[in-house]
C-alpha cells in the first residue's frame, strides 16, 4: 500500500513505530497546550467512570507524578459516584473534587476538560471522537482508551485531531498497552531487526466467552438501555472485533510495519443471540490481506465453554515468532532452534507504564508520544473486519476510507432515538452476510 491511500501525508510506518513503541522523543519543543498549575501539580480530568476509567485513574496516580484529579465527567450519576467513592478510599490525598466539578449527562465532557492539564478518555468507544476532538481543541494531553472509533466517519475525526495535536505538541498515548510492554517491545525490536526474517503470515487471536449483560428495567429509555449495555451496540461498542480484539489487530499491523490492503472473512451470531445481546456477531473469522501479498488470520469469539487463547504468532522467511500478554516472547530460527526467549521476571505491567511514560513526559515538558495514528488505523482495521464479516464481501482499504455511514444518533439525550431500535418482540436487527450493505 502505498502512503496515499493511508491518507497522503503519512509518514514511514517502521520508524514511527519504533519511536513510539521505544518512547523515543519525538521533539525537544518546550512543553506547550496544557497549562500547568504554579506549583507543578498536573490537573487531569477523568471523562467515563467505569470499570476502565476508574482503572486508567488509579494508574495515573500510581505513575509517581505529581498529579491531583480535579474533575470527573460521566454519562450517569451512580457511575460517577462509584468511581469517586473507590477513588477517594485509597487515594484521597489525589482528589481535588468538589462537588461542582462533578459533571454528569451527555454534555459532561464539556465542563470537564478545561479545567485540567491532561484528560483521560474512557467513556465507551462510539464517544472518543468528539471527546478527543475537543480535549486536543482545547490544548490538552491525553490518555485515550482503546478503541478510538466505531465508525469510518469517527476515524477520520480522529485522524484530523491527531494532526493538530502534532502541531501544538500534545501528548497523546492509547490505552492499546501491548506496546508499553516490554516481551512485545523487546521482540518486535528483534523482528523488525530481520532477526526471522521477512514476516509472510500469522494469525492472532482473541478468544473467549464473552462479557456482562445488564438486564433492562422498566423506567429506562432505549437511549438508557443501550447506554448501560453499550458492548451489544455497534455505535457505542464497534463489536467485539473493534473494541477487544484491536489489541491483536494492532500487533499484527505493528510486526508488518503496515496496514492491510484488503480485509475478507466470515463472522455470525451462534452462541449469544438473545435479545440481550443486541446486534453484535459472537465470533469473526477475517484475512488481513497485505500489500506485500502476505495474509494475517484474525479470529475471535465469544463463546461460552470452548477453549479460550489471546496470543499472536507469525511466521518469517528465516523463522517464526510466538507473543502473548503473559510475558512470553520467543524467536525460532528454521530449524526450531531458539534465537529469544524473552525473560519473565521484572516486567511492569503495561497498564501501568503507559501512565509512568506520559506523565514523566509532561512533568519533563517533553513531547514523546502521538499514538492516536496508529491507534485509529488499527481501530480502523477492526472496523473494515466488522465490514468484512457483516456483509461477506472483501473490503478494500482505500473503499472503506471513503466510507460516510455514521452510527451515531442524531442527538444525545435520554429520550432521543439511537439508529438502531428493538422489533416488537424485543430483537434487534442484525446484519446479514450477502444482503447487508456496509458501504
Amino acid at each position: 500500500m502505498d502512503k496515499s491511500s493511508l491518507g497522503g501525508q503519512r509518514r514511514e510506518f517502521l520508524k514511527t513505530s519504533a519511536l513510539l513503541a521505544g518512547g523515543a522523543m519525538l521533539s525537544s519543543a518546550p512543553f506547550i497546550g496544557a497549562n500547568a498549575s504554579v506549583d507543578d501539580t498536573i490537573k487531569v480530568a477523568l471523562i467515563g467512570c467505569g470499570g476502565r476509567g476508574t482503572g486508567a485513574a488509579f494508574d495515573a496516580i500510581a505513575s509517581g507524578a505529581n498529579i491531583k484529579i480535579v474533575a470527573m465527567a460521566d454519562a450517569f450519576r451512580d457511575r460517577l459516584d462509584d468511581a469517586f467513592e473507590k477513588l477517594s478510599a485509597r487515594h484521597a490525598d489525589k482528589l481535588d473534587l468538589s462537588e461542582d466539578r462533578k459533571f454528569v449527562g451527555f454534555d459532561a465532557y464539556k465542563h470537564a476538560i478545561p479545567l485540567a492539564d491532561v484528560v483521560i478518555l474512557a467513556t465507551s468507544p462510539g464517544f472518543r471522537p468528539i471527546h478527543f476532538e475537543e480535549a486536543i481543541r482545547l490544548g490538552k494531553h491525553v490518555f485515550m482508551e482503546k478503541p478510538v472509533a466505531v465508525d469510518v466517519p469517527g476515524i477520520r475525526k480522529v485522524l484530523a485531531a491527531a494532526e493538530e495535536a502534532k502541531r501544538k505538541k500534545l501528548n497523546v498515548v492509547v490505552g492499546l498497552q501491548r506496546r508499553y510492554q516490554a516481551v512485545y517491545r523487546e521482540t518486535i525490536k528483534r523482528i523488525q531487526d530481520g532477526a526471522i526474517g521477512d514476516i509472510v503470515s500469522g494469525q492472532v487471536y482473541w478468544n473467549s466467552g464473552g462479557v456482562w449483560v445488564r438486564p433492562r428495567t422498566p423506567e429506562q429509555t432505549e437511549m438508557e438501555y443501550q447506554m448501560r449495555n453499550w458492548y451489544y451496540f455497534n455505535w457505542l461498542c464497534g463489536d467485539h472485533i473493534v473494541e477487544q480484539h484491536v489489541h491483536q489487530i494492532d500487533v499484527a499491523n505493528w510486526v508488518k510495519g503496515s496496514y492491510p490492503v484488503s480485509i475478507q472473512g466470515t463472522g455470525s451470531r451462534a452462541w449469544r443471540t438473545g435479545k440481550e445481546h443486541g446486534e453484535i456477531y459472537d465470533n469473526h473469522a477475517v484475512e488481513l490481506t497485505y500489500a506485500d501479498g502476505s495474509v494475517i488470520y484474525s479470529q475471535c469469539r465469544h463463546f461460552e465453554g470452548t477453549s479460550n487463547r489471546v496470543d499472536e504468532t507469525f511466521q518469517g522467511t528465516k523463522g517464526r515468532v510466538y507473543l502473548s500478554a503473559g510475558n512470553d516472547g520467543i524467536l525460532w530460527d528454521q530449524k526450531g532452534n531458539k534465537l529469544f526467549t524473552h525473560p519473565k521476571q521484572g516486567n511492569a505491567n503495561p497498564y501501568q507504564h503507559e501512565h509512568v511514560e506520559l506523565f514523566d513526559a509532561i512533568s519533563k515538558g517533553e513531547y514523546k508520544f502521538d499514538d492516536a495514528e496508529y491507534g485509529a488505523y488499527s481501530t480502523l482495521t477492526g472496523i473494515i473486519g466488522r465490514l468484512a464479516t457483516y456483509s461477506g464481501q472483501v473490503i478494500k482499504w482505500e473503499d472503506a476510507l471513503k466510507s460516510n455511514i455514521d452510527l451515531m444518533p442524531e442527538r444525545f439525550a435520554w429520550d432521543a432515538l439511537p439508529k438502531v431500535l428493538p422489533n416488537e418482540d424485543g430483537f434487534y436487527q442484525h446484519a446479514i452476510p450477502g444482503q447487508t450493505v456496509v458501504l
